[in-house]
Parts: structure tokens; sequence; C-alpha cells
């Protein structure tokens, strides 16, 4: 009787208990169980911000409760996606014209649906005023690492990203800085600086988020772009203490003349590979994987969710999939579902698949 008694006491103890992991460890832990269970969780760039045919103008006073997934399949996408872009010069504003306190309140409202979030970060070139994209210098990173003439001005733009994750409270997201860094389209890819000082920009900003900061509620996602070898994915690899999650930025391009079919057999192949390589980096570092940025641009195949991208991912432990933005403002521009378009019963189709998952 003494010992079912203490059993007794024991689990109830057990119960009562709060959970001893931080929000980084319930997040990591959660995309965990979800690849374990062979569970992909779906991710749309901007979701709340705006859709193909609207846009948000009053964050305030909107319950921003709208979302192209939503309006399609009647379910919000699990994680959403937000960046970061032209928040280094102070401004009200991202890059796409999307409001940070609406993208605070977004935020914090999907998690408190039972979300989670992802941010990603395009600052412009401090060398010479571009945007990300401006790769006419190749002395950008060099200048701003430590001992650069630019490293001061750039630890300003840190603490105003570092600023924006400290106003969310003790929620955690993930952060995923400096992205498709082997391609050359960005002021920080493969033909613009060395790996090493690549290696050097990474560190310093975790660095400077994590130690000077404290913010230790972010998972940091390592992304570059694919298809590449597992030789070039980790030729620029930070170091294990840095990431938390392997990702890739994998898009379909359909080449002029070419059928959306063949487009979209090569797009499928390529991704396959690319998560296979995944599987064993992540495997051998003790990392989760996903499938950090797809698509294809206005969705030209009506059955590309699931006869391109869903036989892409299906099988492999990927903790998500985030699709691009449906932007309002360009009417071709768009990755995501919408209502009336073509694709609409396809991606019904794709998100009611057991191993999909949406917030319901």
């Amino acid at each position: 009787m003494k010992k079912i008694s203490f059993i007794f006491a024991a689990s109830i103890l057990m119960a009562c208990t709060p959970s001893m992991k931080t929000p980084k460890e319930e997040l990591a832990q959660r995309l965990k169980d979800l690849s374990s269970k062979g569970q992909i969780a779906y991710a749309h760039q901007d979701t709340y911000a705006y859709g193909h045919t609207w846009c948000v103008e009053d964050y305030e006073n909107d319950p921003l409760d709208r979302s192209d997934v939503k309006d399609v399949c009647g379910q919000y996408p699990a994680m959403v996606g937000f960046d970061l872009g032209d928040i280094e010069h102070g401004v009200d504003k991202n890059l796409d014209g999307v409001p940070f306190g609406l993208m605070r309140k977004a935020a914090l409202q999907h998690i408190a649906r039972g979300g989670m979030v992802t941010f990603s970060w395009h600052p412009d070139n401090l060398v010479t005023g571009g945007d990300a994209w401006d790769v006419s210098s190749a002395s950008v990173v060099k200048s701003i690492l430590p001992g650069g003439e630019k490293n001061a001005e750039f630890r300003v733009w840190l603490q105003r990203a570092a600023d924006f994750f400290e106003s969310l409270g003790d929620v955690a997201v993930i952060f995923r800085p400096w992205h498709e860094n082997l391609a050359s389209w960005f002021w920080w890819g493969g033909k613009l600086c060395t790996p090493e000082e690549y290696q050097e920009l990474y560190r310093m900003t975790w660095l400077y988020f994590t130690k000077e900061r404290g913010l230790t509620n972010i998972l940091w996602c390592y992304s570059p772009n694919g298809p590449i070898s597992p030789e070039d994915y980790m030729s620029r690899y930070p170091g294990d203490e840095f990431v938390d999650i392997l990702g890739t930025d994998i898009y379909e391009f359909v080449a002029p003349g070419e059928p959306v079919e063949a487009s979209g057999a090569r797009f499928a192949a390529e991704v396959k590979d690319m998560l296979s390589t995944l599987v064993a980096l992540g495997t051998e570092h003790n990392k989760l994987i996903c499938l950090s940025e797809t698509g294809l641009e206005g969705i030209p195949d009506a059955n590309w969710w699931c006869e391109s991208l869903y036989p892409a991912i299906q099988g492999f432990p990927i903790s998500y999939v985030l699709t691009w933005r449906n932007a309002w403002d360009k009417p071709g521009h768009f990755y995501g579902p919408w209502k009336g378009y073509a694709g609409e019963d396809d991606f019904k189709a794709f998100a009611a698949k057991e191993d999909i998952v949406l917030i319901d």
C-alpha cells in the first residue's frame, strides 16, 4: 500500500512539475517529433501580411486572420516565414513593404495558434548602398568583419536585427541568415568572399545574437542553395556549435519552350538528391533538416503540389518545407495557393495528405 501511494504521489508530482525545456529546446523537440513521425510541416512566406489579391493596410486593428492558404484549404500553414530586409536601416517596413509591427504581431499570434515562425534576412550592401543582390563589390564581407572599415556600421545593423528578435519575448523562432551562400547573387555569395570570410560572418552574427545579446531562443538554420555536392555544402559550414538545422533552397525553373512536366521531373530529381545529402549530413552532425525555400513562380503546372513537390519530399525526414510568397502587387509572382487559381484542388489534395501538417 505504501509503495502504491508513493508511486501515485510521484506521478502527481511529475504531472505538476513544469517542463524543464527552454523555448528553443521545445521548438527543436517539436521539429524532431515531426520528422520522426514522417510528418512535414508546410510553411508559407508572409502569409498573414498579404495574399495574391489583398494586403493588410491597418495591422493594428486587423485581426490578421486571413491567409491565402486558409482561404483555399481552411487551415493556416503550420509555419510562417518573414524577412527582416531593411530592418538594418531602422525603418518601419521591410523590403517588401511589410511593417515590422505587423510582422511581430503576426508571428506572436501564429505561435499562440500553435504554429511556428522562421525569419530570413536580405540586408543591403553596406559598401555600395545597393540591395542584397548588388554583387558589384567583392569586398563587402571582408569590410564588415572585425577589423574591417565597415565593422562598426555593421554592428549597428546587427543591433537593429537583434532588437527585433528581443521584442518577440521568450518565444522560440528559427533564424536563417546568409542563405544561398554557394551561389553569387547575394553580396555574401560564393564568388564575393572566401569560405573563411563567410564562416566568420556567420559566426560573428551568431556570437552577437547569442553571447552579447543573450538571444538564446533562436534555432539557427544554415541553408545553401542546391543542388550541390556534400563537399560543396560543407565548404562554408560555420560549425556544429553555430547551427541547429541544415536546410537548402531549391526552386523549379521552367526553361523557355520546356514542358512543365519535364521541369517538374528535373526539379523532383534535384530535390531528392539534395535531401539525400541532407539526411546523411544531418545524421552525421546530429542536426534537424528542412527544405528551407522552394517553389515554382506562377505555378503554371496545375498539378505541381501532388505531382512535383510531394513526390520530391515524400519519405524524407525533413521537419518543414517552405514555399515563397504570394505578392499582392505582382500578379504573376506567387508560390503558394490562392482562392481561384488553377491548382487549387491540387493543393487541397496535398494539404490533406497524412504526412503534410498544417494548423487545423
